[in-house]
C-alpha cells in the first residue's frame, strides 16, 4: 500500500470529469487499498479518485470513528434523492483547513458496484447521505466550495494559491538541504 498524492484546490486536474470503471481485479483493489491508506493518513472520512488525480469513478468512504468500516463505490449513480434538504459544515481533503455550509438533499439512494464489480443498492441519510453527494461531485469536475458564493471562493482560493507556494518553497529548500 502506499499514501497517495492527494489534488489541492484550485488545481486544474480537480474539474476533470472521470470515465465509468470497466474492469475490476487487481489494479482496483490495489487502488482502493492505496485510496484507504491517504485517506485514513490524511485523516479523512471520504476520497474520490479524482482527487489523486486517477478520472475513473470510484469513491471510497468510511465514517465511523474507528475507521473500520470502509465502503467502495463503483461508478455510483443516485437514483433517488428527498426533497427535505439539509445544511452540513463541509470540508474537504483538496481544500484542506477549509469548511463551509452546504445544502443538499438530506436522504438519497444510490446504485453502485463494490471493489469487486459487484452491483449494490444503498439508502443513506445524515452524513453518509452529504459523504457520497459530497465524492460523487469530485467525479463530476466539481468541488464543494463552487457551492459557496463567488467572493467566498475566490477568498479560499487566494488562500489556497498562498499556501501552495509555500508548500513548494519549503520543498525546495528541503531539497536543497536548507532550512530556514
Amino acid at each position: 500500500m502506499a499514501i497517495l498524492n492527494i489534488l489541492r484546490y484550485p488545481d486544474a486536474r480537480l474539474h476533470k470529469v472521470a470515465k465509468p470503471v470497466t474492469e475490476f481485479g487487481d489494479r482496483i483493489t490495489k487502488l482502493v487499498a492505496d485510496m484507504a491508506e491517504t485517506m485514513y493518513d490524511a485523516p479523512g472520512v471520504g476520497l474520490a479518485a479524482s482527487q489523486i488525480d486517477v478520472h475513473e469513478q470510484l469513491v471510497i468512504i468510511d465514517i465511523t470513528e474507528t475507521m473500520d468500516d470502509l465502503r467502495v463505490f463503483i461508478n455510483p449513480e443516485i437514483i433517488w434523492a428527498s426533497d427535505e434538504k439539509t445544511i452540513y459544515d463541509e470540508g474537504c481533503l483538496s481544500v484542506p483547513g477549509i469548511y463551509d455550509g452546504v445544502e443538499r438533499p438530506s436522504k438519497i439512494k444510490v446504485r453502485a458496484l463494490d471493489a469487486q464489480g459487484v452491483p449494490f443498492e444503498l439508502a443513506a441519510d445524515g452524513l453518509m447521505a452529504v459523504c457520497i453527494q459530497h465524492e460523487m461531485d469530485h467525479l463530476n469536475g466539481k468541488i464543494f466550495v463552487e457551492y459557496l458564493s463567488p467572493l467566498k471562493r475566490n477568498r479560499i482560493k487566494a488562500k489556497m494559491v498562498k499556501e501552495e507556494r509555500g508548500l513548494e518553497r519549503d520543498a525546495a529548500l528541503r531539497a536543497a538541504g536548507r532550512r530556514y
